[in-house]
């Protein structure tokens, strides 16, 4: 709201409430009207696709395939093709669910704290962020599904009723990542969908297919855009962002339960969930602006998704950055200042053992590669910026793999001591992972609303006023008179 302020004696109203020296940039380029911000994001739907979408398509169903064919070989032949032994019989699977659930945070801080806060900038890019994280999750949980062995027994992960005994221990942190990653899911699910339901209805009324006429039709619920439609909307839609916005602090913070609450040295540690928070975050807004960059590039929309979003996610990405760093300098601080010897030689053994270059590959892509960003010509650079989200992604696997691998590899006992290599299947599931999430992905964009066209149309300036003479005639003729009040 603007505060206007009057002189006592003669001075003209002044805006007490904005600095006249800080001329952002617009969040929607060009002379742009409400109806060219809908036609933009439909036409992502209505036109042709671009040939980068189809051979990004091509890439990622063939990946798709692969992890189909592979999990059915690993149900036929048993987990015996994984290289998953003992210390280390965690393997690929859970560092890969530990990485996939991280990459689905950025969704839910993205639409739900930035709602929570009012944050205009974000209107273009939380959609993307919010199916981001719904494809993640869905990642995450294909591998404790096919880790339990005994793929005839997957009920084993649900909170069935337990009048049988058959649980092995309820109080095990892997039975509170099903309750964590589950209400995650759920909560994410409702909010991208419900964000969704307006612009359904734009596709709606748009559509010249009877088919895609049935089918938005559907999904929209009967929306009409009447004033008691956006009522119940907003208020669904503001007590969703409510609940989603402890998630993001709770389900990291579970998953990282894993590892803190055993006492394997590297892991018994309490910086282990705001660690994990802010890595998740770290790696999430990392692969927001990897997918953000060629999209907006393919489908013509950089004047919605313009640099300035850009430029604000890269700043993210380097602030949750140097939490990361900090809590690396943080472990290896606590681990030298404890004087316990089992922690020392594991940290000692990281950056000496026999996985040094994993961790040389951690410290580069994540500590001193997105150190670029501090410079902002190197930020509002495109190419490299998505290098700096691909390095970033990298590093948060990596750091997975130290985290679990080579903890494990080395333990109290020099005797249980062991090492561990993936396996050609592993690998081949790794990249059948990106697969998936890429094919969702990409067919996300070609059927759906990917950009939100009613948020995105609510900051531009014509929704204030500011483009309407009508308007500004009533907001200048208002001033008038509350100036003429104040003098009489």
């Amino acid at each position: 709201m603007t505060t206007l302020s009057t002189d006592k004696l003669s001075g003209p109203i002044v805006d007490t409430t904005v600095d006249e020296t800080i001329e952002r940039p617009p969040l929607v380029l060009g002379e742009t009207d409400f109806m060219d911000v809908t036609d933009s994001v439909c036409a992502m739907i209505e036109n042709k696709a671009p040939i980068g979408w189809w051979l990004a398509l091509l890439v990622s169903v063939s990946l798709f395939g692969l992890l189909q064919v592979l999990i059915l070989f690993l149900v036929l032949t048993g987990v015996g093709v994984w290289g998953n032994n003992i210390p280390v019989a965690w393997g690929f699977p859970i560092v890969n669910f530990v990485f996939w659930v991280g990459i689905g945070h950025a969704g839910t801080l993205i639409s739900a704290i930035l709602y929570l806060f009012r944050q205009k900038w974000r209107t273009a890019i939380n959609r993307f962020a919010e199916a981001m994280t719904i494809f993640a999750v869905i990642c995450a949980l294909i591998w404790p599904g096919i880790h339990i062995g005994r793929p005839w027994l997957p009920y084993w992960m649900f909170p069935y009723p337990n009048q049988m005994g058959m649980w092995p221990q309820f109080r095990s942190p892997l039975l509170w990542d099903v309750f964590a990653v589950g209400t995650y899911f759920t909560v994410s699910l409702l909010f991208w969908y419900m964000g969704m339901i307006p612009d359904i209805a734009t596709l709606r009324d748009r559509s010249k297919s009877k088919i895609r006429q049935i089918a938005y039709g559907v999904f929209s619920l009967g929306w009409r855009g009447s004033n008691r439609h956006w009522h119940r909307y907003e208020r669904a839609y503001l007590l969703l962002a409510a609940l989603a916005t402890p998630l993001v602090l709770s389900v990291h913070s579970v998953v990282s339960f894993d590892f803190a609450v055993s006492q394997v040295p590297g892991w018994h540690s309490t910086i282990f969930p705001p660690y994990f928070v802010a890595g998740a975050v770290f790696g999430g807004f990392a692969m927001v602006i990897l997918l953000a960059i060629p999209c907006r590039k393919w489908f013509k929309i950089e004047h919605i998704i313009t640099a300035r979003h850009m430029e604000n996610m890269a700043k993210i990405m380097l602030s949750t950055g140097l939490i990361v760093s900090l809590a690396y300098a943080t472990e290896f601080f606590v681990a030298w200042y404890s004087m316990n010897r089992y922690e020392q030689f594991t940290f000692e053994n990281y950056y000496t053992g026999p996985y040094a270059w994993a961790f040389g590959m951690l410290m580069f892509c994540n500590v001193i590669f997105p150190q670029l960003l501090w410079f902002k010509k190197l930020r509002n650079n495109m190419t490299i910026l998505f290098l700096a989200s691909v390095s970033v992604t990298i590093g948060m696997w990596f750091e997975r793999f130290w985290i679990i691998i080579m903890s494990l590899t080395r333990d109290f006992v020099p005797s249980s001591w062991g090492s561990y290599w993936p396996s050609w299947v592993d690998i081949g599931m790794f990249a059948g992972s990106f697969g998936l999430f890429f094919t969702l992905f990409l067919l996300f964009v070609r059927f759906l609303p990917s950009v939100n066209m009613a948020e995105v149309r609510a900051v531009m300036p014509q929704a204030h006023g500011e483009g309407d003479p009508w308007i500004a005639s009533e907001v200048h003729d208002r001033a008038k008179a509350m100036e003429r009040e104040a003098h009489s």
